[in-house]
């Protein structure tokens, strides 16, 4: 009797170098319970020193090891057609000294940028003008406007980004995130399509 194996290729996952991947840490597997345990332990791919941080593995090549362990099966493919596997090599822990070099660049870079923004729309003599028309005096210090809105680019910056330190102010993705989550999306596309590329050309090749 002909058996159905119904397999989702996961988008991305992470491995240790030297690592032994099996089935069930590239997809999801949904099949009878008499097979599901040695599908799920099918060896597909051993990381290697010869491998980069990032290996695609695609569908194809996944249902040609499960049709060769389980010929009468018929695999239906739902999903990605590709998972990509990134290595992770131990990160070297920065130290003290260029955390605060870092900061520092930051922060100057950051001020200049905000300083710089300021003197382009003339925020002092708009402030200026507001302080001299709400209490009727004129200086050249208006601290009256210029600590509060000192103070509100601080907290529009913390609502902006939707984090203070390491916790999450709301559930919502901030911008950022939004922005890392499309970058990371078409970085994976085209990796996926550049290890397509180098696949068929080694076909060829043959």
């Amino acid at each position: 009797m002909e058996k159905t194996i119904y397999i989702r290729m996961r988008n991305r996952t992470q491995v240790n170098p030297e690592a032994s991947v099996v089935l069930k840490d590239i997809a999801q597997v949904i099949a009878e319970e008499q097979i599901l345990e040695k599908l799920q332990k099918l060896p597909v791919h051993r990381v290697t020193l010869k491998d980069n941080n990032i290996i695609v593995i695609d569908i194809m090549r996944v249902i040609r090891l499960i049709t060769s362990e389980f010929p009468d099966a018929e695999v239906q493919a739902i999903g990605p057609p590709q998972t990509i596997i990134e290595v992770i090599f131990k990160r070297k822990v920065m130290s003290f000294a260029l955390f605060v070099l870092t900061w520092i660049l930051l922060f100057i870079g950051a001020a200049l940028t905000i300083m710089n923004f300021h003197e382009d729309v003339s925020m002092q003599g708009v402030q200026k003008k507001l302080f001299a028309i709400v209490t009727g005096k004129r200086t050249d210090k208006p601290l009256l406007f210029q600590v509060p809105y000192s103070l509100g680019i601080g907290l529009g910056m913390v609502l902006f980004f939707n984090h203070v330190f390491k916790k999450r102010l709301n559930e919502e993705p901030s911008p950022l995130e939004v922005e890392m989550f499309n970058y990371q999306q078409a970085l994976d596309q085209y990796v996926a399509m550049y290890e397509n590329k180098e696949s068929v050309k080694h076909l060829d090749d043959r």
